[in-house]
């Protein structure tokens, strides 16, 4: 009998410069001032400037962010999955 877990999400911010994000399933969009992540609470979109991501494993749901981080906010991601389209897809229309 094979096992889904479900994977732990978890947001680290130190310092506001700096932020570790766990339990992510896509990377929806990504510039320096705004960051969309689809993760396993709903959509997480991290706004600040000069953002960058360092380190993203999508095989085990990770990544860590630089910039200066002035928010995080949760929406639903319903409408998003609904849609059945991905960043790459819509990047190769």
């Amino acid at each position: 009998m094979d096992e889904i877990r479900a994977r732990t999400h978890k947001v680290t911010l130190e310092n506001r410069s700096a932020a570790s994000v766990s339990g992510i399933q896509e990377v929806v969009s990504f510039d320096e001032n705004q960051i969309v992540l689809d993760t396993d609470m709903g959509l997480l979109t991290i706004k600040g400037k000069g953002l960058h991501v360092n380190r993203l494993t999508l095989e085990k749901g990770e990544t860590d962010i630089e910039g200066t981080i002035d928010s995080l906010v949760y929406s639903s991601n319903e409408a998003y999955r609904r849609s059945g389209e991905s960043l790459f897809s819509r990047l190769f229309r």
